[in-house]
């Protein structure tokens, strides 16, 4: 049978098609309910409320949901050669998993030739005698004298990298096979103006307790496709830290990793800027460590969403850039809204309507529902056969997902809003292992 091409464009043009459609629809059912809420409430605060719980977010479900169904990427090929490769990591009081971390990069048999920096930003623990005891050809630790943060200690190593190509990989990370093959090889096969590849991350420590059964379920269901999505669309937002491959003269053009606490997205946003694409290779994997308590959940989404805000500082000129990653910047920058809107709106309204009360919660959000299950169900498909081709299973994580799809926001958006305030009020800065 016949495969037609549509072009990456196209793809767009279809999907924003379909999304701004459902958006439409949206406003027209909602009309009723939002003129009877404007009686009350008043228009400025109704069109906040039910823009941020329903029609932006609908908006981004079904433009998701499209562009999955629209999405053909090939395989890469794997190339004749592989080029020479160097990775970096960087970390701070991490003697329960470096060395593990260091096997599984050195089994990983990768084919060229390969340079391990480790670089230790001043840790209190074992983990610079550690370094010292692994003796490898391949190694190279670089102890630093004290801790001066993760975009410091990234940049020592940027500096005595050998090769052109240059990866980052967590302290607490382990490399599922062939992950660097995979790749290398999809940077190869992407366009000549790809320098950054985002790798793919899935959850580690997922059995430990209920706040790692939802995270498995948001790094597989949320993050890999929401960067498979942008990658589609030639500019994936974050080649973030655990593990991404980067351009070395691309990263030492705009000045390698800045001192931030969202030195990976700042990064990315400043290749983004001077016209380079970002790719993302959902078939390399790794498994990281995530929070195992919602305290240390709470300061890692912090760092994330306070990250969001010093690229959009550092970077403002990026929505003047015309591409189609653009998109997604704007729609970042709605984020606060819709955080907003959820806990203030959303959170109270379904409170209210427990007790028969359907202001803000009430008919018109369940046609949400179907939209979000729709959205799961082809994220579950495209990811699953995804890990079926590298010979994994989709664990049976019911209650992870029940918590993810469920309640993931109202446990999310309390730490992003704090990071949207840390970030406008200039509070201290602190880099954490998680």
């Amino acid at each position: 049978m016949r495969r037609y091409y549509i072009s990456v464009r196209a793809k767009f043009v279809l999907a924003q098609a379909g999304a701004l459609v459902w958006a439409a629809f949206s406003i027209y059912l909602a009309l009723p309910w939002m003129e009877r809420l404007a009686g009350t409430f008043g228009w400025p605060l109704t069109l906040f409320a039910v823009g941020g719980v329903a029609i932006v977010p609908g908006y981004n479900w079904a433009f998701m949901m499209f562009s999955l169904l629209l999405d053909r990427r090939p395989d890469a090929p794997e190339p004749a050669s592989y080029p020479p490769i160097t990775i970096l990591t960087a970390a701070y009081n991490e003697e329960d998993s470096i060395e593990a971390t260091i096997e599984s990069i050195l089994a990983q048999g990768y084919p060229g030739e390969l340079q391990l920096i480790v670089i230790d930003d001043g840790s209190t623990d074992a983990t610079p005698d550690i370094l010292r005891r692994i003796q490898h050809p391949q190694l190279t630790p670089i102890i630093m004298p004290s801790n001066g943060g993760k975009a410091k200690a990234l940049n020592e190593g940027l500096r005595q990298a050998r090769h052109e190509i240059v990866l980052t990989v967590d302290a607490d990370t382990y490399m599922y096979r062939d992950a660097l093959k995979l790749i290398v090889a999809r940077y190869l096969a992407d366009p000549p103006n790809t320098v950054a590849v985002a790798g793919a991350i899935a959850v580690r420590n997922s059995r430990k307790n209920w706040i790692t059964k939802l995270q498995e379920w948001d790094y597989f269901h949320g993050i890999s496709v929401v960067k498979r999505i942008q990658s589609l669309y030639q500019g994936t937002l974050v080649a973030q830290g655990a593990f991404s491959l980067y351009d070395r003269d691309a990263v030492r053009e705009v000045g390698g990793w800045p001192s931030c606490v969202g030195e990976d997205i700042v990064l990315t946003w400043a290749l983004l800027k001077k016209g380079y694409r970002v790719g993302y290779a959902e078939k390399a994997l790794v498994f990281t460590n995530v929070p195992e308590t919602y305290r240390q959940l709470y300061r890692q989404r912090q760092r994330w969403a306070r990250g969001m805000f010093e690229a959009m500082r550092a970077h403002p000129d990026i929505f003047t850039t015309p591409r189609l990653s653009l998109s997604f910047i704007v729609i970042n920058t709605l984020f606060p809204w819709i955080d907003l809107a959820y806990l203030f709106c959303f959170v109270p309204g379904l409170i209210a309507a427990a007790f028969g009360y359907y202001e803000f919660v009430g008919l018109m959000t369940l046609f949400l529902i179907p939209l979000m299950l729709i959205n799961h169900l082809i994220s579950f498909m495209v990811q699953s056969r995804t890990f079926g081709k590298r010979g994994l299973r989709v664990r049976r994580n019911y209650l992870g997902f029940l918590l993810y799809a469920l309640a993931c926001q109202i446990i999310l958006s309390p730490a992003s809003l704090a990071g949207y305030v840390s970030e406008v009020l200039r509070l201290r800065k602190i880099w954490g292992t998680k």
